[in-house]
């Protein structure tokens, strides 16, 4: 599986991005309205967000707490559309990989992407945010 794909896999519910960020469900919503993040939705319309996802949140809290308003962070962060390539994906692929997955498995894919997720050499906000999700145990 590539990285893109990985990353954009939807796999996570609100209260797992809600644990992850330490931000609410409104605030998460908040930022879905304004387009900041694109989650993917389940047939149910259930919210299901991917790696990119999460550390977009992150980045978007790390601007707020600097004082930038909502406009400036749209200056910041170009807003994603559903079909951009950031956009979080439910594809049959993703489906079934996530049935197979359980709450070790799903830990086990934070634990490497803290390891190996850096891109472009850089070092991502996600990776110490994911650290503090990691020491709970499902």
């Amino acid at each position: 599986m590539s990285d893109e794909i990985r990353r954009n896999m939807a796999l996570f519910s609100i209260g797992t991005v809600m644990k992850l960020t330490d931000l609410t469900a409104r605030q998460i919503r908040y930022y879905e309205q304004h387009e900041l993040i694109v989650p993917a939705r389940t047939n149910g319309n259930q919210r299901l967000f991917s790696f990119n996802d999460v550390e977009r949140l992150l980045q978007i809290k790390a601007l707020i707490e600097k004082g930038v308003n909502i406009a400036g962070i749209k200056q910041v962060l170009n807003p994603v559309s559903k079909n951009s390539e950031e956009a979080t994906v439910i594809t049959d692929q993703t489906v079934v990989k996530r049935k197979e997955l359980d709450d070790k498995q799903l830990h086990k894919m934070l634990k490497r992407e803290l390891l190996t997720g850096n891109r472009r050499g850089k070092v991502s906000l996600i990776q110490g945010e994911l650290s503090r999700f990691l020491n709970h145990k499902p």
